[in-house]
């Protein structure tokens, strides 16, 4: 009789035949399959359908409507917006929002398989092999298989209670959780933390933050930002705990507390987990492909094996691994143009964060020096904390290279652009933000019609402006038809207004209030100060029996002094306007108005300068006196005559020569108050 062990052997034998037996009937299904295709284009399989694995679908379809596409999503719901998750726990959002925008290509040859993951890559035969058995063949196979919670291995963590928060079904056994819970702890004190922590305060329940670093959002935001936001968490009923963590989850199989590094210990009954995510490797491992921190690939897209594309929060490319959406749907729009035939390269991306926390935006772009400054670097911090306004800008041999901002600054496109092309800031720049927050005028930061066309509107997506613009001329003129054709405001939404704007911008380019008046008044400016400059000075009278003796004016003491005075009036005057346009508490009538009158009372004390001097520019003091009258006139004539046409001038040109010559009326204005104090005390002391 054998052994009893010989039993085991041959047991093992009988399933390795078996199994291989099995395997070999598989083969042949798949063989088979691969011939029933082969008078067929085999499709293009997406695994994934996120944000990233949705857009690769879309941009298939609109680059290459007849080429199939099967996509696979783990889930069994349909597409949805991450972001949106935190405002549907938190009751602003239905289902149907957080689902818009997110649709797949409703056509026959774009195929579903949601509920449905995928279990094997079998590079040999270019095929998927799914859960249920199920083989897919593939031309071109794209991996945006995403990420999952990051969860610590923490004594206790594994009890009843402890929830992570990354996709539906999570925020589904939260929103069961809410009414509930009395007290919750959020692990994380990150975007995902805080989105959490916000959204578990629905029902008044006491919750605290517990982040092991020494300020909120440590990736984004430097300590004077992080510091403002604590208060702002803070004033919303959320206690926030810095630099401590938890070693343990306390309770008998459920929640009951939790104890940090320091020895306090904090009661709740339920805990979220929020420390971060982990690219989604498994498949690609088991495939055999080049494995980093994530899926590696090369710029266009590609893994180890040319078919194999990945894109999103699992891809890893050139090192660097991007926990947010709009890189993911940049890269996938790059897989998804080669695939299609075309050639683009993918080089990186300038990641910006630009979204609300607690409903509080938040801002930051480039080397914003989070702990220490950049090599060479110098930073200007503005701070007023009665408005909950924190901004800082980084700048390295005279260009901006980082930013970041707390509260509200409608400059954050322009910031954003400036950053990405490292723009040249000058003294002016950096004296309005020290004064104002403002890098640029008023004018120059607002209305996303007349941003630079390489400027991205769609902080997520990366669209531009010209893009959206090009979008319109196609016939786009609804902010759905423009999220449709481009993709804009489809993730997070809050760029929404800016296309609205941009809408209503495109399709009436209307001209500025009294445009007529202020083209005349300009032309009146203009030629005044040219006679003001070129023509030859009045000549005094030959001889004193004239009847009419015009040069009193300028011979007899009292007449000098009306006119100089009045210039003088005219001139307060014109400076008491001007705040109309950068002191907000001055808010009387119409700004259109206003300007009007500057302009006028500006044209009229250009007269009165060619009465009070007869020409005579003067030398000297005089001399740099009357210029800087003459020339801030000139400029400000130019500038006036291009805003009245500005609605019917096309091309950069105008805005480059209207946002010069307002420069260029500010650096006349410098010098005229010391100049007139100067002539003034001249006059009367000599």
């Amino acid at each position: 009789m054998a052994p009893h062990w010989d039993n085991g052997v041959q047991s093992r034998r009988r399933r390795r035949d078996w199994t291989h037996f099995f395997g070999v009937i598989r083969l042949v299904a798949v063989l088979d399959d691969l011939r029933n295709h082969a008078r067929d284009e085999v499709p293009v399989v997406v695994i994934g359908a996120g944000p990233v694995g949705v857009r690769v679908a879309q941009e298939l379809r609109r680059r290459a409507p007849a080429l199939p596409v099967v996509i696979y999503g783990a889930e069994p719901w349909a597409p949805y917006n991450r972001v949106r998750l935190s405002s549907a726990l938190a009751g602003e959002m239905q289902w149907a929002e957080v689902t818009r925008d997110v649709a797949l290509p409703p056509d026959a040859a774009t195929m579903t398989r949601f509920g449905c993951s995928v279990t094997a890559i079998q590079r040999e035969i270019r095929c998927v092999v799914d859960r249920t058995g199920r083989v897919q063949p593939y031309s071109r196979l794209v991996l945006a298989t995403g990420s999952t919670p990051h969860v610590p291995d923490i004594p206790g963590i594994a009890m009843s209670g402890v929830f992570t928060f990354r996709d539906w079904n999570d925020a589904q056994q939260l929103a069961a959780r809410l009414v509930r819970s009395r007290a919750t702890v959020v692990l994380g004190g990150g975007l995902l933390g805080l989105e959490a922590a916000r959204a578990m305060r629905r029902f008044h329940t006491r919750v605290t933050v517990v982040e092991h670093c020494d300020r909120l959002m440590a990736r984004q935001l430097d300590h004077g930002g992080a510091e403002l936001l604590r208060l702002q968490v803070e004033e919303s009923g959320i206690a926030v705990v810095l630099e401590d963590g938890v070693t343990r989850v306390l309770g008998a199989g459920r929640v009951e507390g939790v104890r940090l590094r320091g020895g306090r210990e904090i009661a709740c009954d339920t805990l979220v987990v929020a420390t971060g995510i982990r690219p989604n490797l498994q498949l690609a491992l088991q495939a055999g492909l080049s494995i980093g921190r994530g899926i590696r690939v090369n710029d266009r897209m590609q893994t180890t094996d040319n078919l194999i594309y990945a894109a999103g929060e699992c891809a890893e490319h050139r090192g660097a691994v991007y926990g947010v959406v709009a890189p993911g749907l940049e890269q996938a729009a790059v897989a998804a143009h080669n695939i299609a035939g075309g050639d683009a390269q993918y080089t990186g991306s300038a990641v910006a964060t630009r979204l609300k926390v607690m409903r509080f935006p938040v801002f930051s772009v480039g080397e914003f020096a989070g702990d220490e400054l950049p090599e060479l670097a110098r930073e200007q911090v503005f701070h007023r904390p009665a408005e909950a306004l924190y901004r800082k800008i980084v700048i390295r041999r005279g260009r901006i290279i980082g930013a970041i901002a707390v509260g509200e600054w409608d400059e954050l496109a322009r910031v954003q652009e400036a950053v990405a092309r490292g723009r040249k800031l000058h003294p002016w720049n950096r004296w309005r933000f020290a004064r104002s927050g403002g890098l640029w005028p008023a004018a120059a930061g607002t209305g996303v019609a007349h941003w630079p066309q390489h400027t991205a509107v769609c902080n997520c997506t990366g669209i531009t402006r010209g893009c959206l613009t090009e979008a319109i001329d196609a016939g786009c003129g609804t902010v759905e038809q423009l999220a449709a054709a481009t993709g804009a405001s489809t993730v997070c939404g809050s760029c929404r207004p800016l296309l609205a704007q941009l809408c209503g911008s495109a399709a009436a380019r209307e001209p500025v209030p009294h445009f007529r008046a202020l083209f005349v008044l300009a032309i009146a400016a203009l030629g005044l100060g040219l006679a003001a400059g070129l023509l030859p000075s009045i000549p005094y009278a030959s001889t004193v029996q004239l009847p009419l003796r015009w040069d009193v004016l300028w011979r007899e003491s009292l007449w000098k002094q009306v006119s100089g005075f009045s210039l003088l009036a005219l001139a307060v005057a014109l400076a008491v306007l001007g705040l109309r346009k950068r002191w907000r508490r001055f808010s009387l009538g119409e700004y259109a108005g206003w300007r009007l009158v500057h302009v006028a009372i500006g044209t009229g004390a250009l007269a009165l300068l060619f009465v009070h001097t007869g020409g005579r520019l003067g030398d000297h003091l005089n001399l740099a006196l009357s210029g800087s009258m003459v020339g801030l006139a000139l400029v400000g004539a130019v500038a006036g005559g291009v805003i009245s046409r500005e609605h019917a001038l096309e091309g950069p040109g105008a805005k480059k020569l209207k946002d010069t010559s307002l420069r260029l009326h500010v650096l006349f204005l410098w010098p005229l108050p010391v100049l007139l104090a100067f002539h003034v005390l001249k006059t009367y002391w000599y």
